[in-house]
């Protein structure tokens, strides 16, 4: 057996595989509970505006990424989802042998409504990305830019889960 066609039964076996037992991807399911289109308020919040505007852009993105949805005006979305950012902590993981921080972790807590014609649910999602520093080094402005932005993903990330879990469990009544 020639390794070209080898690789080929192999694909086609675990191909079949996957189909057989009734392996969704969970922005599939995600999709299910959220519908084709999506509306999104990131809720300002007066103690950390910069952050917010950050996460607005962040969240629409992943919005788009991960349910593979279209955003649209609330007026026209199925499903609306207002976010607000709880807490953005930044907090030393690792020190170099001169006792200077070279590695963070962000930590992001958003708390999540997710607003239908039907039903109304809050979640609850939080989100870490770890990121280094040179020594002796403060956090620039980019640098805590791309980590809120990255912490925010995982949050969402987080939250198509719980959304996902909720379309199998759906599927199996």
């Amino acid at each position: 057996m020639t390794r070209a066609l080898f690789h080929l039964l192999i694909t086609v076996v675990f191909a079949l595989l996957l189909t057989g037992c009734g392996y969704q991807p969970s922005s599939k399911e995600a999709r299910k509970v959220m519908g084709d289109t999506v509306s999104t308020t990131v809720i300002i919040s007066m103690t950390d505006p910069e952050n917010t505007v950050v996460l607005k852009d962040a969240l629409d993105e992943a919005v788009i990424r991960r349910f593979q949805t279209n955003l649209r005006h609330r007026n026209e979305a199925k499903t609306h989802l207002n976010i607000q950012l709880n807490s953005v902590g930044f907090s030393a993981l690792q020190y170099d042998e001169n006792g200077y921080i070279i590695s963070y972790r962000t930590t992001i807590n958003l708390a999540i409504t997710r607003i239908t014609p039907v039903l109304t649910k809050r979640y609850s999602a939080v989100g870490n990305y770890d990121f280094t520093i040179n020594p002796n080094a403060i956090i620039t402005d980019q640098q805590r830019f791309e980590a809120i932005a990255n912490s925010a993903t995982k949050a969402l990330d987080s939250f198509v889960a719980q959304v996902a879990a909720e379309g199998s469990r759906e599927k199996a009544k």
